[in-house]
């Protein structure tokens, strides 16, 4: 879907989901990440998915949530912003020390974003720990560092977000997005 769906990925805590809203704010369609709503439904029910439990569920969940969003989003016009993407479960696995599945690198060539991906950089300043993100500082900068090779490996191009307000990164992105932002 290369020119219509557009990922932002990076470390947790990096302001990619607030990004997404205001981007929302604006009319530009959008698919939620995967990790924290499944997070807050395993706490829920006392699932056994959650990253703390069993890494590979939680990965199997995530790659189910984000091949439903992708079929999901084919309907929907103008460009659909993914508060990460499919490529996304592949570094979790990689930051887990836990080999990749054939069929997820399959779903991961099958479903290709646009080539320009939004990398939102680890930024300290606005990190914060809570009851579904559980990485020290050190563990977010490491995500953004190994989503920005697993993205590259499949050849996509990595943009990084500037460090600047929710504004100015909204302008950053539609400025990249072109005329169908609009």
């Amino acid at each position: 879907m290369s020119g219509k769906f557009h990922v932002i990925t990076g470390g947790p805590g990096s302001g990619k989901s607030s990004l997404i809203r205001a981007l929302a704010g604006q009319g530009i369609g959008h698919m939620p990440e995967a990790g924290r709503a499944i997070i807050q439904d395993q706490i829920a029910i006392d699932g056994p998915a959650l990253p703390w439990r069993n890494q590979k569920a939680f990965a199997e969940m995530m790659l189910a949530w984000d091949l439903r969003s992708y079929r999901e989003a084919q309907d929907r016009q103008g460009p659909i912003m993914f508060d990460r993407g499919i490529p996304d479960v592949i570094g979790y696995l990689t930051l887990c020390g836990i080999s990749v599945p054939d069929h997820l690198r399959r779903a991961a060539n099958l479903c290709r974003y646009d080539r320009l991906v939004f990398l939102a950089p680890h930024w300290p300043a606005i990190y914060r720990q809570d009851q579904e993100r559980h990485q020290s500082p050190g563990e977010a900068a490491a995500t953004c560092a190994v989503m920005r090779e697993v993205y590259r490996s499949l050849g996509y191009d990595l943009l990084p977000l500037p460090l600047g307000s929710v504004e100015e990164r909204v302008a950053f992105v539609k400025s990249r997005l072109g005329d169908d932002s609009h």
